[in-house]
């Protein structure tokens, strides 16, 4: 059993890390960690676990997770370990062995480290100690408070171990190794004046005189930008002493090898960055990487968009799992740096000689050719071990050269390509990053802002800010960094700033290394078909789209479209979310609106509105089909513009399934694609996109409808056409019906029959009549009105062949007239139409039908015509059975009650 506290707060056991649960329970266990052995008060567990203020029950919680802490240990076995969580009246104590502590065995390593006789020894004994370090200290406990001030006592004990290994190395010459150690801590922490006088040392003493110059004036610069302060005695001592010549860098003996650490590691060369600051979450991600990284020769692509975390999620997984490896590598390959400024990434061959000389080959011997070079490397990692990590790849040709040869090895490799070539000829599996949940986003925030009572006090202003960042860490840190530089600010008011979108993207820039310029650079790097699709899709309206709708907004075959799509996906600047369907985040989305726009070098022939109109068009001639093929048996309410623009073609729809699924999954495109046609003055489209989706209205009614339709009327008013006035009014006229509001109903159905009769549209005249009907009927005192207005539908319908409406027309008809108990009307009324085509067919004209035959059964049970009557039912039960119409079954089985009723009573 081992207890973490540097990294993540952790216990692992030989099964595996113990299943602590929330950050509270963590902050607890990390408190009593730090003093183990040692009656912690209940009130200090509080303040450790609530710094910001403890709530009213929060003994009652701290209490509770004492208990869960408990359970949870004794699950792991602590008992076999000698330890226990126990109560010591108003406090509690961890008794364990310290030992299994792995901050008191850093310390004591420390502390052997300085009692050594030779440098060889200590240096292991250092690197030792600083490889238990698998993080930032207390990972995963509440931010601030007593935790927060332990945190940074151990990260300072760090830094001084670090310190103290550099010293070391010097002791014996290695001043190159001193210098590589302290440069990482030095780039992390550039006001630390002691580490960047060590590292001015390091640099001259190896040969470097500029270089430790250099690091001089960075650090005053530092100082004086950041804190207005000149370096203090020790660093200008240093500066001084290099200046002057001081004495003769000492010439370097052969180190004598350090022996292996306990753990049996040997030795290796440690390039890796220091771990990432305030990493959150990724914990499936890291599992996914974990998992990849044990097969043998593992190679694991870690890909996601620009600014989503892969290096950080890299780095935290390498820190973790060194120890398993003989050195670690790293290189940053720049595949996606600025070109224009000349920045083009190291090349490969610079790459490999770095490497090498990590590896212990000295300069001298270093071939010339890349070729030459590359095989030294293969040569020098087939022995071996190593984990090489390549950060920030562009293609798989530059990762191949440097990838290691020695079984049990392994790469990591980051990009924002997918990087398939590694997949084909490397077997490499990809673990993909995306952008964080709502929770993550918030930590993330608070752990790189340390502003805990801020975000305590504004806990809805902080969701805020965490929502309009879109999950994406970059775009947090910048945040954060804002939210540093102006602490009087409230976190609303940061919020209101943020969430202006014409603002947004620069705000979330600085220093032009922000998400957008983050996002250019990705663009930057693919071909012109993915490029224009990348820009066309800024004007997109709704969240998604296919193929086909990338192909009207490119007017290019959809064949190719898909292919601009997927190499987009690829990039991740768009995400497939479904089968076929991509999608952009939030903020890639601005992006193509604002800047990639502006940056567009379109073809100046084509209007700036046609994409629009042609992906306009493509949904209307797809809603007519998709309509034809659930509704076969009704007329197209209307027909494409008479300018559409040329077919680009469309999905499959061989079923009435397919068909209504392709409307409810394009609703908010389609909703979407209307409002953009409105607001463009289109409303020749707009009011189309609007009575197209009848299908889903009628399947599905609901209160959000009603903007959409209040949108598509005042297109067809706007547009003074009085067949698409008709068309919207009655369709809004029956969705305010079902809805109740029958007043605001019957002030659009009345005025439909006489549009559409100016129109000269005797279908449309249909439809508004029979809705008007139904809205009267709605009523309670519908009159003779609404059967003349059903009767006069019937006829208008069979005069346009439309089967549907007059199906519908007839079927109200029936219901009313048997209210009525016109029995030989009602037989009239059905027989005509059963007697009409549609039966067979799917859609809503035979399930009228099942309800024309119970109606008819109803009719004759009243006649007396008993078994004529159980027929009509039995055979309306059956159909509705088999096509799932819950409504026609039930109301034939009431009257099949009916009829048994009449047999046992013997009327």
């Amino acid at each position: 059993m081992e207890f973490r506290l540097l990294g993540a707060v952790a216990v692992a056991t030989g099964s595996g890390e113990l299943p602590l649960g929330p950050a509270k329970r963590r902050s607890l266990l990390a408190a009593l960690l730090l003093r183990p052995n040692t009656a912690v008060p209940l009130d200090q567990l509080i303040d450790a676990l609530w710094p910001e203020g403890p709530p009213a029950r929060a003994r009652t919680v701290a209490q509770g997770h004492v208990s869960r802490l408990r359970a949870l240990l004794a699950q792991g076995g602590a008992d076999e370990w000698g330890v226990r969580l126990v109560t010591r009246g108003d406090a509690y104590v961890l008794e364990m062995p310290e030992s299994l502590l792995d901050a008191h065995r850093f310390e004591e390593l420390v502390r052997l480290a300085r009692d050594q006789r030779t440098p060889d020894d200590a240096a292991a004994l250092l690197r030792e100690a600083l490889a238990l370090w698998r993080g930032p200290a207390l990972v995963g406990v509440a931010t601030g408070g007593p935790l927060r001030v332990a945190a940074d006592g151990l990260e300072e004990a760090r830094l001084s171990a670090v310190e103290q290994l550099a010293r070391t190395y010097g002791e014996f010459g290695d001043h190159a190794r001193a210098a590589s150690l302290l440069h990482a801590e030095a780039v992390a922490h550039p006001m630390r004046e002691s580490l960047a006088g060590a590292l001015m040392r390091a640099l001259y003493r190896s040969g470097r005189q500029s270089d430790a110059i250099d690091q001089y004036h960075r650090t005053r610069t530092l100082l004086a930008d950041e804190l207005g302060v000149d370096p203090g005695a020790a660093l200008r001592e240093a500066y001084a002493e290099i200046l002057a010549g001081g004495a003769a860098p000492p010439p370097a003996p052969t180190p004598t090898p350090a022996p292996p650490p306990a753990s049996g590691r040997s030795p290796g060369p440690d390039l890796l960055p220091r771990p990432p600051r305030g990493f959150v979450g990724r914990d499936r991600e890291l599992a996914a990487i974990g998992a990849a990284a044990r097969r043998e020769h593992a190679v694991v692509v870690i890909t996601g968009p620009a600014g989503v975390g892969k290096t950080a999620a890299a780095l935290h997984w390498a820190h973790s799992a060194r120890e398993g490896y003989e050195g670690v590598l790293f290189a940053d390959l720049r595949g996606f740096s600025d070109e224009e400024t000349g920045d083009s990434g190291p090349e490969t061959a610079d790459v490999l000689r770095e490497f090498l000389i990590a590896l212990g080959v000295p300069a001298r011997e270093l071939p010339e050719t890349q070729g030459a070079l590359a095989a030294a490397y293969r040569t020098h990692t087939e022995a071996r071990r190593p984990l090489v990590v390549l950060d920030n790849a562009r293609t798989a040709a530059q990762v191949r050269p440097l990838l290691p040869a020695g079984p049990g090895s392994a790469a990591l490799v980051t990009s924002r390509l997918r990087l398939d070539g590694l997949a084909v000829s490397e077997l490499a599996r990809t673990v993909g990053i995306d952008v964080l949940d709502g929770p993550a986003s918030a930590a993330l925030l608070a752990a790189a802002t340390g502003a805990e009572d801020r975000f305590a006090a504004e806990p809805a202003a902080a969701a805020r800010l965490a929502a309009l960042c879109a999950g994406l860490p970059l775009a947090l840190r910048v945040v954060a960094a804002r939210i540093n530089a102006r602490p009087q600010w409230p976190l609303a008011a940061l919020a209101d700033e943020l969430a202006d979108e014409q603002r947004r993207l620069s705000l979330l820039d600085v220093d032009d290394t922000g998400v957008a310029a983050a996002l250019r650079l990705t663009l930057r790097t693919l071909p012109p078909d993915a490029r224009l699709l990348f820009r066309r899709l800024g004007t997109l309206p709704g969240p998604d789209l296919d193929r086909h709708a990338a192909a009207a907004l490119t007017a290019t075959p959809p064949a190719d479209a898909a292919t601009a799509l997927d190499r987009l996906a690829a990039a991740h600047l768009v995400t497939e979310r479904t089968p076929g369907r991509y999608g952009m985040h939030d903020l890639v989305r601005l992006f193509a609106r604002g800047p990639a726009q502006q940056e567009a070098a379109d073809d100046p022939s084509e209007p700036a509105g046609e994409p629009l109109v042609r992906l306009l068009d493509h949904y209307v001639r797809t809603a007519l089909r998709a309509a034809a093929v659930a509704e076969p048996d009704d007329r197209p309410c209307c027909a494409p513009p008479p300018d559409a623009r040329a077919d680009t073609g469309g999905p499959a729809l061989p079923d009435r399934a397919a068909a209504l699924g392709w409307f409810a999954a394009q609703r908010e495109n389609l909703a979407a694609a209307a409002g953009a046609a409105f607001a463009a003055g289109l409303d020749d489209r707009a009011w189309r996109l609007v009575v197209l989706q009848w299908p889903s209205i009628v399947g599905y009614v609901r209160d959000d409808w009603i903007p959409l339709l209040e949108q598509g009327l005042a297109a067809a008013v706007r547009l003074g056409d009085p067949d698409a006035e008709a068309r919207v009014r009655a369709l809004y006229g029956w969705v305010l019906t079902e809805e109740g509001r029958l007043a605001q109903a019957l002030e659009h159905l009345e005025r439909a029959p006489a549009l559409a009769a100016r129109a000269g549209d005797p279908s449309s005249e249909a439809t508004a009549l029979v809705n008007l009907a139904l809205a009267l009927d709605r009523t309670g005192a519908p009159g003779p009105a609404a059967l003349a207005h059903l009767t006069r539908a019937a006829e208008l319908a069979r005069a346009a062949d439309d089967v549907l409406t007059e199906l519908l027309a007839l079927e109200h008809l029936a219901r009313r007239l048997l209210a009525l108990d016109d029995h030989q009307a009602v037989l009239v009324c059905t027989e005509r139409g059963l007697a009409l085509p549609g039966a067979a067919a799917e859609g809503l004209a035979p399930l009228r039908q099942i309800l024309l035959r119970v109606s008819r059964g109803a009719a004759l049970l009243s006649l007396g015509r008993a078994e004529e009557a159980r027929a009509d039912l039995c055979r309306a039960r059956e159909d509705a059975l088999r096509r799932g119409f819950e409504e026609g079954a039930r109301r034939a089985d009431a009257q099949l009650a009916r009829a048994d009723s009449q047999t046992a009573t013997g009327r």
